[in-house]
């Protein structure tokens, strides 16, 4: 059976629950939901086991806080000997608009926290993560503000229909493998491509 590591990152504690830096974890929450799955509190994680279709998924997302994600990441990796390239990290990313997501196998942390800190622990920037672009409409000095406040309204459908492909993601990684799914998601645009 196949099994494979889903990783969103995020912040825990309600005061970032629903924000723009945390949308790993609500792409993650929408997954184990679909698959009327449950997280339990665990190591450096709350953690969330799917099986479906002859693959395993482990679900996690850090308790850590962004910055030390690549704790958690490694201790769920290495404890469920799950190889690089069957893991998944969701990610919000400012320097796609909001009309993208971007799918990679391998690339530079881009200054994101999250990324820095798992590339760092692994000591490799070759794995799989998803990218979730959420523009970057702030003034300048407001970049914290932004990424960490809420979506704004006329954002929420747009970022629904991204969390859904988001989920479709994660599915067809495991089924039709991470080129063939890029091929498929990295050229879509989703609602005003003004935005």
């Amino acid at each position: 059976m196949s099994k494979y590591l889903i990783v969103g990152l995020g912040n825990p504690g309600e005061e970032y629950r629903n924000s723009r830096h945390n949308i790993g974890f609500d792409v993650v929450d929408a997954f184990v939901w679909k698959h009327q799955g449950a997280f339990r509190v665990d190591r450096l994680a709350e953690v969330a086991e799917i099986r479906w279709k002859g693959r395993t998924f482990i679900c996690i997302k850090p308790s850590t806080y962004m910055n030390q994600s690549g704790k958690a990441f490694r201790y769920w990796q290495e404890k469920e000997k799950i190889v690089l390239a069957n893991t998944l990290t969701i990610v919000d990313d400012l320097a796609l608009p909001l009309s993208k997501l971007r799918l990679r196998m391998s690339g530079s942390h881009g200054g994101h926290n999250g990324l820095f800190d798992i590339q760092t622990v692994l000591g490799t920037d070759k794995y799989p993560r998803l990218r979730f672009g959420i523009g970057h409409h702030f003034p300048t000095g407001m970049q914290v503000d932004f990424v960490l406040g809420k979506w704004f309204p006329e954002e929420r459908p747009i970022v629904a229909e991204k969390i859904e492909k988001s989920v479709e993601v994660i599915e067809d990684v495991a089924f039709i493998g991470i080129e063939r799914t890029m091929n498929l998601i990295n050229s879509m645009e989703f609602g005003n491509k003004k935005v």
